[in-house]
């Protein structure tokens, strides 16, 4: 990647986003750690819990819709600014409830701030990056869910022995208020930003003039649902983006009842997990620029890239035959940093489709069909779950879950391929 000769700010914006998708996911995953905790404080069941789930799936899904056209109009600084000061008190206010029905609410908060995240940025890595950089930038902001993950189960266990679970939330909640003081302070967009070269300025925009294969057109929004590249992204979030819930929300409880962890301390297994995730995400958008960068055309990178990360998750399918924990962190570490490589590419197919004035909006109504699959997978993961522990084995439960993740990746993957066989790129 080019840096000294044309100048690096736009780096120092993918730090901005890294360290806020780290938050998001940080705030987040919060109560995936305590589940057992307070499954015992409030006598929840395993449908309670799923319901509580829904709640941020619901949410996060409306926001979703709502807030990549409202940052597509205010712009990524004030819209990632409302975005992390409503999720940060929302994260926080969880300490203060006092029943299921309280948690469920909080929940749903918690997702409408934490909605704006991925729109945000992904405008912001648009707006910041020519196309042969963007899913390498979007992997590593992307990155930052990852870290997220590999610090909570550290951060929380020890914030969770030491003073409670109250408390694991108001930390943790409040640390995006330390994160607004630097993006305040050091962002803006290209256009404004003082601080940017005119050498960096220009190759940003280098790809601009690049007419090719276009199609030009004015979309409103609700011509997006018109057009196959929408509906591709529609599907692939819709299929995997529950796999990834289901591996952040559920996995502490899975390892906590299958092979006794006790989640009062760090957790190694789901630390080593997650850390996988990071190197999943940071090579999956490299892999696929870097087929650019050999000449391959964009779509078809992006392509052979998913699909080789698709069949990388498959092999989860076969955790169930072991009862080794190590083999098990190993498959699962290797799904999941195939979900992060996947992830990086399928956000980075909304900009290579859409002019940057529509990302917003697209990754927006892509990101809501991920969180209606949100919603669904949890109820029957509650339902499932719910019978296999009444029948004294969820650990069965689990491992017919995994046969759907992995099955599911793949199954978007042709989805994908189908709706864009012979799509081209839509030009404002």
């Amino acid at each position: 990647m080019q840096t000294n000769a044309i100048g690096k700010y736009r780096w120092t914006v993918v730090t901005l986003l890294f360290f806020a998708t780290t938050i998001n996911y940080l705030d987040r995953q919060v109560l995936g750690l305590l589940k057992p905790t307070l499954e015992k404080e409030f006598a929840w069941t395993e449908k309670d819990y799923s319901y509580i789930v829904m709640a941020f799936s619901a949410t996060y899904a409306l926001g979703l819709m709502l807030i990549g056209r409202v940052i597509d109009r205010i712009g990524t600084k004030l819209g990632y600014t409302i975005s992390v000061i409503v999720w940060s008190i929302a994260a926080m206010l969880h300490a203060l409830v006092k029943s299921t029905l309280g948690f469920g609410m909080a929940r749903a908060l918690l997702g409408i701030g934490e909605a704006g995240n991925f729109p945000a940025a992904i405008k912001t890595v648009a707006e910041w990056f020519p196309k042969k950089e963007r899913a390498f930038a979007t992997g590593i902001f992307n990155s930052g869910s990852n870290i997220g993950a590999v610090v909570a189960p550290i951060m929380v266990p020890a914030i969770l022995g030491a003073y409670g679970w109250q408390e694991a939330f108001i930390i943790t909640g409040a640390i995006g208020f330390i994160w607004l003081i630097f993006w305040i302070y050091y962002y803006e967009v290209p256009a404004r930003q003082k601080k940017l070269s005119a050498a960096e300025f220009a190759y940003i925009h280098s790809d601009e003039t690049d007419s090719s294969n276009t199609q030009a057109t004015s979309i409103a929004w609700h011509q997006l649902f018109t057009i196959k590249q929408t509906w591709a992204l529609i599907a692939g979030k819709f299929f995997t983006d529950p796999i990834w819930w289901f591996m952040l929300f559920w996995l502490p409880s899975y390892f906590s009842s299958t092979f006794k962890i006790d989640l009062t301390h760090p957790g190694w297994p789901l630390v080593i997990i997650y850390s996988a995730t990071t190197i999943g995400s940071i090579g999956g958008g490299y892999l696929s620029s870097y087929f650019i960068q050999k000449g391959m055309a964009i779509p078809k990178a992006r392509k052979t890239a998913m699909l080789l990360f698709a069949c990388c998750v498959i092999p989860v399918i076969f955790a169930q035959f072991t009862n080794n924990m190590w083999v098990v962190v190993a498959i699962i570490s290797l799904a999941v940093a195939a979900h992060q490589a996947w992830s990086a590419n399928i956000y980075t197919v909304a900009s290579d489709y859409f002019p940057k004035q529509m990302v917003s909006s697209v990754i927006g109504i892509a990101g809501m069909s991920g969180a209606v699959g949100g919603i669904i997978f949890p109820l029957i993961i509650g339902i499932v779950l719910d019978h296999f522990k009444t029948l004294g084995n969820i650990t069965t439960g689990y491992n017919l879950l995994f046969v759907v993740c992995g099955c599911a990746y793949l199954l978007a993957w042709c989805i994908m391929h189908w709706l864009t066989k012979n799509a081209v790129v839509v030009k404002k």
